[in-house]
């Protein structure tokens, strides 16, 4: 059994690919601003993150998800946990009906949503997330919490920096080196190298402004 750290939305999408999944059963949803008990698509609100040691002692739970949408809060709350559990196990979940090459290599704690393809010689880092219907080419790397949204896809050799948000129905061509905390806002078309900590929107996409480390965006 494993733990579902989060219950809003972007964790009914998960709990979706845990179920379609079938390799884990889910004991139950961590969420600190919610009481416990309550409920999100049938599971139960345990604790928050500082109930964690006492869930784990009290049920055979291999692990758990963050199913937190935004990249720099995803982290957050995954530092929050190895301080009061070290140990803590991450688990990735994978959608059946996506698609992996072979030889690709997932990080712990990543999601792969309904219809989301990697190909062949691509690298998903930790506690990454490719949304419903995304595409992530050939010998493409997407950095630890880095995420693409539903729609978005990318072509081959495209290197997605830590904490990088790639959003609704946006494309990346070829060889693009997009830096890290930067967001592509929805629609766009990326055709040129983006540095770090940018906001860029457009066909052609281009900086619109900096964003501060940990900016929200969702």
């Amino acid at each position: 059994m494993i733990l579902v750290i989060g219950s809003q939305g972007h964790a009914k999408v998960v709990i979706d690919v845990i179920e379609k999944q079938a390799e884990h059963k889910i004991a139950g949803l961590i969420d600190p601003f919610r009481a416990k008990k309550e409920e999100t698509l049938g599971y139960k609100i345990l604790g928050g993150e500082e109930d964690i040691p006492t869930i784990l002692k009290e049920n055979k739970i291999v692990g758990g998800v963050i199913a937190i949408g935004d990249n720099w809060l995803r982290s957050e709350v995954k530092k929050k946990i190895l301080s009061i559990s070290e140990d803590f196990n991450f688990v990735s979940c994978i959608h059946p009906s996506s698609q992996i090459a072979k030889d690709v290599k997932i990080g712990r704690g990543s999601v792969v949503m309904a219809g989301a393809i990697i190909n062949s010689s691509s690298t998903v880092g930790e506690h990454c997330i490719l949304n419903n219907n995304s595409s992530l080419d050939h010998d493409s790397v997407m950095n630890d919490f880095s995420s693409l949204a539903p729609n978005a896809t990318t072509g081959g050799n495209v290197k997605i920096g830590k904490f990088s948000a790639i959003s609704l129905g946006a494309n990346v061509i070829n060889n693009i080196d997009i830096g890290s905390h930067t967001v592509i806002g929805a629609g766009s078309l990326v055709l040129s190298n983006l540095g770090n900590n940018s906001l860029c929107f457009g066909n052609p996409a281009k900086v619109i402004r900096k964003r501060e480390i940990g900016e929200k965006y969702l």
